[in-house]
C-alpha cells in the first residue's frame, strides 16, 4: 500500500521504478521506430509491469510535487527547471520545483484567506497560458477546492451558464474576461470571490499579482482522500447543455501516470511543451500531472493565436525533448518551409485532439527524421489507446490499448466482437473500475448511467481492432466534431443559429478541411422571408452572430442554405446523411 505515497516510495514502486535519469537515448532506426523508449522494454512489458495500489490519501500537490522539491534538494534531480514560460516579448520565467511549491502556498493562502474559500468549494479559473494558471492548479490542489478551468474563447453566455451549473464560489480570470463576468455575476448568488491576474486595479476584484506580494508561503496541505473531487471539466454539449466531468485526486493525480510514464516517456530530464489550450483536459494531461509525475520540466509558450513560425523558431531555440500538439498544428507546421530548423534537443513527438492523417505523419518524418506517436482518450480518461515507442507505427491507427484499461469494441449488447468487426469503443470498469476513470457526471446520474453497458463503460466512438491488436477509429456515435484540437457538439451551435431571426431550422456536421482536418458546416432552412436577402451577406452575419453567441472556434465556417433538412419518421434529423455527403467527396 503506498500510504504517504513519498518519491522515495515512488522510486521503488513497479510504476514509477524507472524514474531514474537515462543514459543516451537516440537511437534511429529504418523503420517507424525513431527513439528506444526511457521507461519500458517493450509494450508487451509496459502491459505486464503496469500496476499501481491507490492508497487511502493521495494529494497530487503534497505527494508528488513537494516529493520532488526534496529530490531537488538533496540533488537528486537535474538542474531542469519544474517551470519554464516564454511568450515571445522577451520575458521569461523558470521555477524550481520548490519556486513553484513557494509560491502555490502564496496562492493557496490567498484561496483560503481572503477568499475564504474551504475544502470541497469550487473554483473557475479562466486564463491564457500564463504562469498564473498553474500556480491556481497548484493552489487548487493544496487548499482542496475544486477547479474548474474553461478556454478564454468562452462568451460572456457561457460563463454565465458554467458559474450557475457549477456554483462556483470564487472565478480567477484576467481583464479581458472580467467585463463578461461582471455582467452576469449579479445572477451567480454562489459568487463570492472574484481575482484579477491584471497590472492595474479593478474595482470589485482582488488583484492576484499584488496580493502574491505579501502572500505568506507559509501553507500546509489538505490531506484528501483518494476518490475526493479534485476538478471538473465541461464537456462539449454534443446532445444538450455541456456536462461537468468530474475527476478525483487519483483519477488524474495517480492515472496520468501512464501518460506520462509510457506514451510520452518522460524523465526528469525532459523539457515537454504540449500547445494545448488551458480550457481542456488536456492540458491537465500534458501540461501539470504527466509531466511533473515524472519530475519533467513543463514549457510553455503563450501565442495569443497559433503562429507556425513562432512554433518552429521555439522547438529549434529551447532544448524541448518531447512535444505534444493536435494534427491540425502539424499540418500547418509542414507547410512551412522547414529546411533551416534544426531541432538538436527533440527527440519525441505526440499528437491527440483528432485522428491524424497518415501523410502529415510521413511529411513530418521526412523534415523531422522523428515519428508522430498518435494518443486517443476524452475527457472522461487518460490515454484510452497509444502509439508507444518501440512499436510499429500503422499509419492511420491509434495505436494499442495503454496499460490502464481494458480496452474493447463491442455490439450493442455489450458483446464483445471479434476483430475486424466494428462497433462501439468500451472500457472494462467491472468487477473493478480502473482508477484512470472519471467518477461520474456533476448533478446528471442518468447521463452517468448511460455510459454503461454491461461490465463496460463506452466512449461514445465507434472503431475496429485488427488481428494485431491495434485499434482504428471509424466515427464519433455522437456526432461530435473535432476541429483544430476543439471538440465541438452540434447541439450548441445548432441552438445558437435558430436564435437568428433568418433561421428556421439548422443542423450542424464535421465537413473535411485541409488544414482543421474538419469544419463545422451549417445546414440551413431559412424563413421565407430572408429568401430573398443576400446570400453570401447573409451567410456572414449568420456566422458573427454564432461567433458571439457562442465561442468564436465554434462557428461554422461553411454554410449551406437548404429547402429542408432529412429527418427520420419521428422528426429527428438525420445529421449521419448530411456528413456522408460532406465526407464522399474525398
Amino acid at each position: 500500500m503506498l500510504a504517504l505515497f513519498t518519491m522515495e516510495t515512488l522510486l521503488r514502486a513497479k510504476c514509477f521504478r524507472h524514474l531514474a535519469i537515462p543514459g543516451s537515448v537516440r537511437v534511429l532506426y529504418k523503420d517507424y521506430r525513431t527513439v528506444l523508449p526511457q521507461n519500458f522494454s517493450n509494450y508487451e512489458s509496459m502491459k505486464q509491469e503496469f500496476k499501481l495500489e491507490i492508497p487511502e490519501y493521495f494529494n497530487f500537490a503534497k505527494d508528488v510535487l513537494d516529493q520532488w522539491t526534496n529530490m531537488e534538494k538533496a540533488g537528486k534531480r537535474p538542474s531542469n527547471p519544474a517551470f519554464w514560460w516564454i511568450n515571445g516579448n522577451g520575458e521569461e520565467v523558470r521555477w524550481s520545483f520548490e519556486e513553484l511549491g513557494s509560491l502555490s502556498r502564496k496562492f493557496a493562502n490567498i484561496l483560503t484567506e481572503a477568499c475564504s474559500l474551504q475544502r470541497g468549494d469550487r473554483v473557475i479559473v479562466i486564463l491564457p497560458k500564463i504562469p498564473e494558471w498553474w500556480l491556481a492548479n497548484v493552489a487548487c490542489l493544496r487548499t482542496g477546492t475544486v477547479l474548474i478551468p474553461g478556454t478564454t474563447q468562452l462568451t460572456q453566455k457561457d460563463i454565465l451558464y458554467r458559474l450557475q451549473s457549477s456554483k462556483a464560489k470564487c472565478i480567477i480570470t484576467n481583464e479581458v474576461l472580467a467585463p463578461a463576468v461582471d455582467a452576469v455575476a449579479s445572477k451567480c448568488e454562489n459568487l463570492h470571490s472574484k481575482l484579477i491576474v491584471s497590472q492595474k486595479p479593478k474595482d470589485g476584484w482582488r488583484n492576484l499579482k499584488e496580493m502574491m506580494k505579501h502572500a505568506s508561503d507559509n501553507h500546509t496541505c489538505v490531506k484528501t482522500k483518494h476518490d475526493e473531487m479534485m476538478a471538473i471539466y465541461f464537456t462539449s454539449g454534443t446532445s444538450g447543455s455541456p456536462k461537468m466531468t468530474g475527476h478525483t485526486h487519483s483519477s488524474f493525480g495517480l492515472g496520468l501516470s501512464v501518460n506520462g510514464r509510457f506514451w510520452l516517456d518522460l524523465t526528469p530530464s525532459d523539457v515537454m511543451w504540449n500547445t494545448s489550450d488551458t480550457g481542456w483536459a488536456k492540458s491537465a494531461w500534458s501540461s501539470v500531472f504527466s509531466p511533473w509525475i515524472q519530475g519533467a520540466c513543463v514549457f510553455a509558450h503563450y501565442l495569443p493565436r497559433f503562429e507556425p513560425t513562432s512554433i518552429l523558431q521555439t522547438l529549434s531555440k529551447f532544448p524541448i525533448t518531447v512535444f505534444c500538439s493536435a494534427p491540425t498544428a502539424y499540418r500547418m507546421l509542414i507547410r512551412n518551409d522547414m529546411t533551416s530548423c534544426k531541432f538538436k534537443s527533440l527527440k519525441h513527438c505526440v499528437s491527440a485532439g483528432e485522428p491524424i492523417n497518415p501523410e502529415v505523419t510521413e511529411q513530418w518524418r521526412k523534415r523531422t527524421g522523428l515519428d508522430i506517436y498518435e494518443g486517443y482518450g476524452q475527457t472522461e480518461t487518460v490515454l484510452i489507446c497509444g502509439n508507444f515507442k518501440g512499436m510499429k507505427i500503422k499509419p492511420g491507427s491509434m495505436g494499442k490499448p495503454s496499460p490502464a484499461f481494458d480496452v474493447k469494441i463491442l455490439d450493442v449488447n455489450g458483446n464483445v466482437l471479434p476483430p475486424g468487426q466494428e462497433g462501439d469503443i468500451g472500457i472494462q470498469v467491472l468487477p473493478k473500475r480502473p482508477f484512470g476513470l472519471f467518477a461520474h457526471y456533476i448533478d446528471n446520474p442518468t447521463k452517468t448511467a448511460s455510459t454503461l453497458r454491461g461490465n463496460f463503460y463506452i466512449t461514445g466512438d465507434r472503431g475496429y481492432m485488427d488481428e494485431d491488436g491495434y485499434f482504428w477509429f471509424v466515427a464519433r456515435s455522437d456526432d461530435i466534431i473535432l476541429s483544430s484540437g476543439y471538440r465541438i457538439g452540434p447541439f450548441e451551435v445548432e441552438s445558437a443559429l435558430t436564435e437568428h431571426p433568418a433561421v428556421v431550422e439548422a443542423a450542424v456536421v464535421s465537413s473535411p478541411d485541409p488544414i482543421r482536418g474538419e469544419v463545422v458546416k451549417a445546414f440551413i432552412v431559412l424563413t421565407p422571408e430572408y429568401k430573398s436577402h443576400d446570400q453570401e451577406q447573409l451567410k456572414k452575419e449568420i456566422q458573427e452572430h454564432v461567433k458571439n453567441t457562442t465561442a468564436p472556434y465554434k462557428y461554422p465556417r461553411k454554410v449551406e442554405f437548404v429547402q429542408e433538412l432529412p429527418k427520420t419518421i419521428s422528426g429527428k434529423i438525420k445529421r449521419n446523411e448530411l456528413r456522408k455527403k460532406e465526407w464522399e467527396t474525398i
